[in-house]
């Protein structure tokens, strides 16, 4: 309901009050992660995953954070602007998951299973501009390990 001292008396202020209510729903609505994602369509061997992106510090800030599924198959791909240590945690994440971190090349470097809701650091052991989590002990089902190749890979900065 909008209060009634935003209403103008020729009706002209009502539409705009109506785009800067939809703006501010729009806003909130990201914010709690109700708005999707980009996604991806990435392979390994042939899995084929969809990956939500997470390409900019809001997104990857939030990550799976409050999500209490994953569809099968389904995942998030954090992008980063470049290679670099990363270091990925459980903060208010319910779900059970697994992280790849991934080269370039989109070699899975490391494979580390986290534990929800907890604060522990899972870092990469060398650079890497890509890191995907998948629900936990997806990788190992499918026999993938460090080597395994990850294609579909977006260039960072989209």
């Amino acid at each position: 309901m909008i209060p009634r001292r935003f209403a103008s008396r020729n009706g002209k202020g009502g539409l705009l009050v109506a785009l800067v209510a939809a703006c501010l729903a729009t806003s909130a609505l990201a914010q709690a992660g109700a708005v999707p994602l980009p996604t991806a369509r990435l392979t390994a061997g042939i899995h084929v995953i969809t990956a939500e992106l997470a390409a900019n510090d809001a997104t990857r800030g939030r990550g799976l954070m409050f999500r209490e599924q994953l569809a099968p198959n389904h995942g998030m791909l954090f992008i980063f602007p470049r290679p670099s240590a990363q270091c990925m945690w459980m903060r208010n994440t319910p779900l059970p998951l697994s992280v790849a971190f991934i080269s370039d090349a989109g070699a899975i470097l490391s494979i580390e299973d986290m534990q929800p809701h907890t604060e522990v650091s899972h870092c990469s052991k060398q650079p890497v501009r890509y890191a995907l989590e998948m629900a936990q002990g997806w990788f190992a089902r499918r026999g993938l390990k460090p080597g395994a190749k990850i294609t579909g890979l977006p260039a960072a900065g989209r």
